[in-house]
């Protein structure tokens, strides 16, 4: 099927079989990856900027093996290195990077929207690697990739997203993209971290209570409690917190047989999850996320700057 999307910044936009077809190149990519030599020339002679204004280990770091292993150039900049911190306005920055003739622009921001307001600007594909509160459409990517991986299909599952909802960025993309591929989604958190409509985020069933949720769900997706985002909300110690909606060796019992456990990074340990269940050979499916990482930002960024489902090991 042909894509018809320039960019990547909300994941409510793709249908089920855009979706569908992402996993596909992703699985395809995956080859690439389990080879001795893991590169291949298909994006070569495309430059690639990674804007990051955010501090990020995990979405960096991938996108930037993703660019490399595709034989992208790039260049990656953001924070204090910047002439932003000179004055220069977002889009003056901008509207520089593009005199370079570059092709695709990668952007993680702190504020909501700047991803969007760097493709107004610029006129180029833009990928979202995160704004604000709003959106992180590969992360979601990646989750749905390794929750098929892991079943052979989504459609017909029970997902449940666990801990600081209304902070969660996460969210804004899991959500919708779990509910365009079929998945029944229920949020549980405190109701301090809930946002004032929970209902508005799209999940089918919204709760206070993991224990009564467990025994019912196919997937547990445990969300890291973004302390730097609470801004003064009302929050439990985090051993209260650990001991209402943490992921732990006891609470394992409720849990179905076959179910797994995700979670985005970095995780906090002893607090959404316990070393038993973070470590859990069967059920932990956290690294799996991490690599899928790889395989869904190569897959964008290929679909992006114009390739298609053949070729992709060109």
């Amino acid at each position: 099927m042909e894509f018809r999307h320039k960019h990547l910044l909300d994941i409510s936009e793709y249908s089920a079989d855009e979706i569908t077809l992402l996993l596909d190149i992703a699985e395809r990519f995956r080859e690439v990856n389990e080879r001795r030599i893991k590169k291949v020339p298909t994006l070569k002679g495309y430059t690639v900027v990674n804007m990051f204004n955010e501090p990020s280990t995990r979405t960096r770091s991938s996108f930037e093996i993703a660019e490399k292993r595709l034989s992208c150039d790039t260049l990656n900049f953001g924070g204090s290195s910047t002439s932003t911190v000179k004055g220069e306005s977002l889009l003056d920055t901008v509207r520089t990077l593009c005199s370079y003739k570059i092709d695709l622009i990668v952007v993680r921001d702190k504020h909501a929207g700047v991803p969007y307001q760097v493709a107004q600007a610029s006129g180029l594909p833009v990928i979202d690697a995160g704004d604000g509160k709003h959106q992180h459409p590969t992360q979601a990517l990646l989750d749905l990739y390794t929750i098929r991986k892991h079943f052979g299909s989504i459609d017909g599952l029970s997902v449940g997203i666990v801990g600081d909802i209304g902070h969660s960025r996460v969210c804004g993309s899991l959500i919708p993209a779990l509910k365009i591929m079929g998945a029944e989604v229920t949020v549980i958190g405190p109701p301090t971290l809930m946002p004032a409509c929970p209902k508005l985020l799209g999940a089918d069933h919204v709760t206070s209570s993991l224990d009564e949720a467990l025994p019912s769900l196919d997937v547990v997706y445990m969300l890291r409690i973004q302390r730097e985002r609470l801004e003064g909300a009302p929050f439990p110690s985090l051993r209260e917190y650990n001991m209402l909606f943490g992921l732990t060796r006891e609470r394992e019992k409720l849990m179905k047989p076959h179910a797994i456990v995700c979670h985005p990074g970095p995780l906090n340990r002893g607090v959404e999850l316990d070393d038993y269940m973070a470590d859990h050979l069967e059920r932990s499916r956290v690294l799996d996320q991490v690599y899928a990482g790889v395989l869904v930002r190569m897959a964008a960024l290929y679909t992006l700057l114009g390739g298609s489902e053949h070729g992709v090991d060109a």
